[in-house]
């Protein structure tokens, strides 16, 4: 005889699933933000090497990559904390920031799936404030919304999956605004596709607000997404905080390897950048001029706001071989990927009579 487990977490009933993006066997797949490029040489060669030491636990404290990251951001290593992707560090910060019922988690929508996810698994509460009208951070009415059990802010800049940015202005302001005593995580996941010299460079912003989190990752521009490296700089305090609540040895040693090697690396890695940008342009001009509302953007992906057409335009692009990533009701996400990747999604947009 069956019966039901008691102990178990009733709300994880109501959980809201992080659905990846599809692989469908021959398709092009642009759903997943990644980049169509491997790893580079060295970071391969380093991979393989450390694969060789896999019967060994990884360096718990992730020693060497932390020192390594502290030289190449000019910060200090005790304002780094590491974990398995940034999806992790933001489950972190919600661990380190939530402890009583009510405490609430502050962010605007639609952005990054995984906001709510780890906020309900952190056992806190979620509040969102609409984006404007121009698919951005409202900023001012995220400030007004912060209340006295707001614990944690998420800004996502580029936005996932708008691909908008906040400027440097709008977030000083912010932070003026909500003042020190709430974290403020700044998710800069999409930070080396950055053109926009007015964008915010959360980097620039630490010294003067040690409630501010800066987030970012292995995963896109550095071509690590399976191997799930993120890292976030932070106060001293904060980032030490997010280092006890990190699950132990969450960063492989693979994964370490990696990340260090891309990191010296990088120039070769980053090189790759510049031909995104001029593709999204592209992309961005071909859709537009085709009828489509396409807000500019500032990632490795772009977003149609196609409303209630989003599941019909992802299953029109589906049966010309070309998976995107629908958010129905609200718009449909797409990789900028290759040239001729591009150029499929164009062909299979084109042809989409709504």
């Amino acid at each position: 005889m069956v019966t039901s487990v008691t102990t178990i977490r009733p709300d994880l009933d109501g959980l809201p699933a992080y659905v990846p993006g599809r692989a469908v066997p021959g398709a092009i797949k642009l759903a997943s933000n990644e980049v169509p490029l491997p790893p580079t040489a060295p970071v391969l060669a380093a991979i393989a090497e450390a694969a060789a030491g896999g019967n060994r636990y990884p360096d718990l404290a992730t020693v060497a990559l932390t020192a390594r990251l502290a030289q190449a951001l000019g910060v200090d290593a005790s304002r780094i904390a590491t974990g398995c992707g940034s999806v992790s560090i933001c489950q972190q910060l919600v661990q380190a920031t939530c402890l009583a019922p009510g405490d609430e988690v502050l962010f605007a929508w639609r952005s990054f799936e995984a906001y709510p996810i780890v906020t309900q698994i952190g056992g806190a509460t979620a509040r969102t404030v609409p984006l404007d009208g121009d698919l951005r951070h409202d900023l001012d009415a995220m400030a007004a919304a912060v209340g006295p059990q707001t614990r944690l802010v998420m800004v996502c800049s580029p936005n996932n999956p708008t691909g908008t940015v906040v400027t440097r202005a709008e977030m000083e302001r912010f932070l003026a605004a909500v003042g020190p005593d709430v974290i403020v995580a700044l998710d800069e996941a999409y930070h080396e596709y950055v053109t926009d010299p007015d964008a915010v460079d959360g980097l620039t912003l630490l010294d003067a607000h040690p409630n501010l989190v800066v987030l970012r990752t292995f995963s896109k521009a550095y071509r690590l997404a399976a191997l799930r490296v993120g890292y976030a700089i932070a106060a001293p305090e904060v980032a030490t905080a997010l280092r006890k609540v990190c699950a132990p040895f969450s960063v492989s040693s693979v994964a370490q390897a990696a990340a260090i090697a891309a990191l010296d690396d990088a120039d070769a890695l980053l090189a790759a950048c510049p031909e995104v940008v001029s593709e999204r342009v592209r992309v961005r001009d071909a859709l537009v001029a085709a009828g489509f509302r396409v807000p500019p953007s500032q990632a490795n992906f772009i977003w149609l706001a196609l409303g209630q057409l989003t599941a019909d335009f992802a299953a029109h692009c589906l049966e010309h071989k070309v998976i995107v990533r629908p958010f129905h009701p609200d718009g449909v996400r797409v990789t900028v990927s290759s040239v001729v990747e591009n150029d499929a999604f164009l062909a299979a947009a084109s042809a989409f009579a709504p």
